[in-house]
């Protein structure tokens, strides 16, 4: 298994819509190997294929339930089904995000409590997750990736003038940078 690098936002495979996968083989394994192996190392709780600069539609998650159990696996072609956005402002405690490609940065965001996804794994055998609170936050962010969005892209006033200046002073938001998990320290 390698650890791949990250790509930090500007990188336009970012800011696109992923294509499905079609091929499912043994360079389709290698890669999502490869992604646990760099989601572990960065640490996240995902990492989608464009993070690594493939543009195809599939992520990896990591997180435990509530039991303490681990929740882990692969979703690939996934849709996804929120309930309606809760109204009213984020609350910074409850509702804090990152991202791996705007590293170092959290800020609030109102996701959807609960979210359906359905995808398939590796031997193309389909699934159905039904989660809420911190795991349906989660598939969110990383769905969002396959569609080119951000989370920093979703933020709201005072935020997104926040983060916008954060990553202008990083030097970020441009083609071609990126930063490799246990060897660059951003705070991620």
């Amino acid at each position: 298994m390698t650890i791949l690098p990250i790509r930090i936002t500007g990188d336009p495979v970012l800011h696109s819509p992923a294509s499905p996968v079609t091929e499912f083989d043994d360079t389709l394994r290698t890669l999502v190997s490869d992604m646990f192996e760099t989601m572990d190392a960065a640490p996240g709780v995902g990492l989608a294929a464009p993070q690594v600069g493939v543009g195809l539609r599939l992520f990896v998650y990591s997180y435990d339930t509530d039991e303490g159990e681990p929740w882990r696996g692969v979703a690939i072609n996934p849709e996804l089904w929120i309930t309606p956005l809760p109204a009213g402002a984020p609350e910074d405690e409850l509702d804090s995000e990152g991202c791996l490609s705007v590293p170092g940065e959290r800020f609030p965001l109102v996701r959807s409590e609960r979210a359906i996804l359905r995808a398939v794994d590796l031997d193309q055998k389909p699934f159905e997750l039904e989660v809420d609170g911190w795991r349906a936050r989660i598939l969110q962010h990383e769905f969002d990736h396959l569609d080119g969005v951000l989370y920093s892209d979703r933020l709201v006033a005072p935020f997104y003038k926040t983060v916008q200046k954060a990553i202008k002073k990083a030097g970020w938001g441009v083609d071609g940078i990126s930063w490799m998990p246990g060897v660059d320290d951003l705070d991620a």
